[in-house]
């Protein structure tokens, strides 16, 4: 990030300087602008609809001769500054109403030039009392515990987060989490940019988050952290601004008066369409950037980020791991499993395990286990089978396994544990923990599984949770397992506990296994059209205390 009051000292200094090594220096006479010129167009404006279309859409240009930026000052107190002149306005109030709009343009050293222009605005437009009423007066943040809270997508796209989502949790430390949004009832918009509920007089200055080159219409400076087009963490005060809604072109849009932005500043005009609003305190908005090169997607809750405890885990010193950052699966860790076993591992299951780099391999920092569409010794179907058997074995911890899972019908991925006395012990006598499987004929949940005597099978206790992008995006299944409790969670949050105890067998040596199988009693019937998917591991690692 530039350091703008850095620069602008040496820039002052070195003109200092200058003058002193010439005292018959001039920089020559200081005029304001000149000539000032102010054009307007309402959306929609016609002889027959002089007003406009109702939408209340007005476009300043604004020219004068000297001129190096224009501010435009409303009746409603709010200021926007245009570089090139041009803005958009969003005009509210319902009815037809005279605006008297002062526009000042800025030559060099300060110097300005002024004048006003009025301009009659139809809006008939009226927000519904029920969206109304669901923003006013709460504290809105952007939902960070969810994937896909923050993302992008081309400019008019319809699907959220078509290019890039983030994960649950995935920008803490971004200046974005921590900010609140209030819709006030007098239309004024309050932006919080240093939440700290524990203070009854908190600081009003917090850290905000951007695009770079972006950001710095917000006028701010320091020295922060980059990260590709992003500026971390941008100190920045609390600030009040002005709201309404629109629907241009039928759609509900949250207008934002001044540099005032919700999320990640992007430029651009201001303007939240709201895409999805039938969540319960919850909205999706999308605005596209001031470059016009994508449509940037935020999701907003007013649940308050306090009233769901994060998961605390007993276990924080990693054991044991794997990263995949070779070019080969490290065999000191894993070993292959060859074949269907027996009645296609218990299950049915309709492929072949291998241990070609088709079905299984390394790159690019991931293990990549493909399950293919391929004839291998009767079986219709290839794909891979890991486990850790006698070279990783451990009882009681924390298991994380950050992955993406394969797509199609029929596909069955799973991350699992077994009692480490299989095969040479009966199953479900030596117990199961299922971190996470998925069914492709299923694609909107993933599940969590136990299996032991008397809960085995179809009668395992199983707990679930809704997804959306599990094979488009890496999330973080995970295990805790201690001698009283085992409890799955996905990206943090558990989905299943269950109270342990010494009647189980969860109370000796387990080993790890990855595998995606096809068909079988779970994964269903194989679609006609499927040739091949595949998992993709980032890594696996175990915690104990």
């Amino acid at each position: 990030m530039k350091n703008i009051l850095k620069t602008g000292l040496i820039a002052l200094l070195l003109v200092f300087a200058g003058a002193c090594s010439n005292d018959d220096y001039d920089i020559g006479e200081i005029s304001a602008p000149t000539n000032l010129q102010v054009e307007t167009e309402i959306l929609g404006q016609s002889g027959d609809m002089p007003q406009g279309d109702g939408s209340g859409q007005v476009t300043f240009n604004s020219v004068a001769d000297g001129a190096m930026t224009y501010k435009y000052v409303f009746d409603n107190g709010s200021t926007v500054t245009s570089p090139s002149g041009v803005y958009t306005h969003q005009f509210s109030e319902t009815g037809t109403k005279v605006y008297t709009v002062n526009v000042i343009a800025y030559g060099a050293g300060g110097t300005a030039s002024s004048t006003t222009v009025d301009v009659e605005v139809l809006v008939t437009y009226e927000p519904p009392a029920d969206l109304l009423e669901k923003l006013i007066g709460k504290e809105w943040r952007v939902k960070a515990e969810v994937p896909g809270h923050f993302g992008l997508g081309p400019v008019g796209g319809v699907v959220p987060t078509e290019w890039y989502a983030a994960g649950a949790n995935e920008k803490t430390g971004t200046g974005m989490y921590d900010d609140r949004y209030i819709f006030n009832e007098d239309g004024t918009f309050t932006h919080i940019t240093n939440t700290n509920n524990d203070d009854p007089n908190p600081d009003p200055s917090g850290t905000v988050f951007g695009r770079i080159n972006l950001i710095d219409q917000l006028g701010a400076s320091c020295d922060c952290e980059v990260q590709g087009a992003d500026v971390l963490n941008i100190p920045y005060n609390d600030y009040t601004e002005n709201w309404s809604i629109s629907a241009p072109g039928g759609k509900e849009t949250i207008n934002l008066t001044g540099l005032a932005f919700i999320g990640y500043y992007i430029g651009g005009d201001h303007k939240y369409e709201i895409f999805d609003r039938s969540g319960t305190n919850e909205l999706i908005l999308k605005s596209t950037d001031g470059n016009g090169e994508f449509d940037w997607w935020f999701i907003l809750t007013s649940d308050s980020a306090e009233e769901e405890e994060e998961f605390e885990s007993e276990f924080n010193t990693e054991v044991w791991s794997d990263e995949f950052d070779g070019d080969a699966l490290n065999t000191d860790n894993w070993n292959y499993e060859i074949g269907n076993g027996n009645n296609g591992w218990g299950n049915g299951e309709a492929q072949y395990y291998t241990d070609e780099q088709d079905n299984v391999r390394v790159e690019n920092g991931n293990l990549i286990i493909t399950a293919k569409r391929e004839a291998e010794s009767g079986f219709d179907f290839t794909s891979a089978r890991l486990t850790t058997k006698d070279k990783f074995e451990f009882t009681y911890g924390r298991v994380e396994v950050r992955a993406k899972l394969p797509a199609g019908g029929g596909t069955w991925p799973a991350i699992w544990m077994l009692g480490a006395g299989w095969p040479e012990e009966s199953w479900p006598g030596v117990g199961e923990l299922d971190i996470m499987e998925f069914v492709g004929n299923d694609p909107d949940r993933i599940s969590s599984a136990l299996h032991f005597p008397g809960n085995s099978g179809g009668n395992a206790i199983v707990g679930d949770t809704e997804v959306s992008d599990v094979t488009s995006e890496f999330h973080i299944y995970e295990v805790e397992w201690t001698s009283e409790k085992i409890t799955f969670l996905m990206d943090g949050k558990p989905h299943l506990e269950f109270d342990n105890n010494d009647a189980t067998p969860f109370q000796s040596d387990f080993y790890l296994l990855l595998n995606v199988a096809m068909g079988g009693t779970l994964g269903g019937n194989i679609a006609e059209d499927f040739q091949e998917s595949s998992m993709e591991v980032d890594y696996v690692k175990v915690y104990q205390e």
